[in-house]
């Protein structure tokens, strides 16, 4: 019969080159092995283990500021470009001013043109309350009449009240005054923090109207510290918790892996094709600017951890769930045959569990039993590596 499979052609070579191909193939690592009864074994070894949750997400700068304007008008110069790192307080860009110093200029004007008429207003209720008294004098000499008097006393609190009119119509003024040299001020835009100018979305000489809308133009970013916005299935988002660390890969630096914890679990899901996601967010440290706005990223959320423990792969033991949800059975291949033993995991993933008890690193562990090929030629059931001839 012919055989077929990965060794098919072994049967065209001479006797020895088998021989020599046996003996290669026998001194090769084996991940599992076959023994002479034709069990499939796998041995407990020591290592570390873990336990994750993997998403995909993006990266997003973790401080940033949409720099706009307040004001409208004709974009007079941009001094800053794509790239360029600015700090607090750095001239960005700046408004044509000129509709806005014509504005403070015209309220100055009636500012002091109140101020003017509050001096003559003050001067007339002086005059008008020294007329009061000098009639209210001679009324108690009886030289004139109590009509007189009572004409002179209406006319000092006319003046005293157009006194505290136009002192109301100063301050109104002065409010003015200041809204429209806050405008004036707007015209020039300044960068409210340190960063790097990520993006431009208005250019040098463009016309912005900030009445229906605040016009962006740059966004300047804090690149120092990035955030990693991770898309997280509801499946697994009750199981992740802030300040729980979390690794994470961009696709250009696959090998380079970022540390960091997390910061928030946002409660608001967001569903693309009906799949319900939840955003969850890390920080880490960019002092080496390796990471830039808008990189894909896969993250680890670890669940837990274990260093330098027995592990057994998971297809080796059997579930006993009535006995518990840590408590396994496992065929063990001894000198006196296969024994099967009790076994208690700690911490597992979907391929590898943790050994409490129950084993040590060494014993080998019956996975399953090959099932000869018809002739009786054996045929190794598990992932054998072997020359190619």
């Amino acid at each position: 019969m012919q055989q077929t499979g990965k060794f098919s052609g072994w049967r065209k070579l001479p006797v020895p080159a088998v021989l020599v191909a046996a003996v290669v193939a026998g001194a090769c690592h084996y991940i599992g092995k076959d023994d002479d009864a034709g069990m499939r074994t796998v041995a407990v070894t020591r290592g570390d283990l873990q336990k994750s949750i993997t998403a995909v997400g993006s990266i997003e700068p973790k401080d940033y500021v949409d720099v706009g304007t307040q004001v409208s008008g004709r974009v007079m110069k941009i001094h800053v470009q794509i790239g360029d790192r600015v700090s607090k307080g750095d001239l960005i860009a700046e408004i044509d001013p000129t509709v806005y110093e014509s504005t403070v200029r015209k309220d100055r004007a009636t500012l002091e043109n109140l101020k003017a008429q509050l001096d003559q207003q003050l001067a007339e209720s002086a005059l008008a309350a020294t007329e009061l008294k000098r009639n209210q004098e001679m009324r108690a000499a009886d030289a004139i009449s109590q009509t007189t008097v009572d004409q002179s006393d209406a006319q000092a609190k006319v003046a005293n009240a157009t006194v505290a009119a136009t002192r109301a119509q100063i301050k109104a003024a002065e409010a003015t005054l200041a809204g429209d040299l806050a405008n004036l001020g707007y015209t020039k835009i300044y960068a409210p923090l340190d960063g790097t100018v990520a993006s431009q979305t208005t250019l040098e000489g463009q016309t912005v109207n900030a009445s229906q809308s605040a016009p962006v133009i740059v966004q300047v970013a804090n690149l120092d510290v990035m955030t990693a916005w991770a898309q997280v299935a509801e499946a697994d988002v009750s199981r992740i918790a802030v300040g729980m660390p979390a690794t994470f890969t961009t696709l250009g630096m696959p090998e380079k892996k970022w540390q960091g914890k997390v910061r928030a679990v946002y409660p608001t899901p967001v569903v693309e094709n009906d799949v319900v996601l939840y955003n969850v967010l890390i920080d880490v440290d960019n002092h080496e600017k390796l990471l830039l706005p808008q990189m894909t990223v896969q993250v680890f959320f670890t669940l837990g951890e274990a260093k330098d423990v027995p592990l057994a792969p998971m297809n080796a033991l059997q579930a006993q769930r009535d006995a518990g949800a840590n408590v396994y059975k496992a065929k063990v291949l001894t000198n006196d045959g296969v024994v099967e033993r009790d076994v208690k995991v700690g911490l597992t993933n979907r391929s590898m569990a943790q050994i409490v008890s129950g084993l040590l690193p060494g014993d080998q562990l019956v996975v399953a039993a090959a099932v000869p090929p018809a002739g009786g030629a054996p045929q190794g059931g598990g992932r054998q590596m072997g020359p190619r001839l």
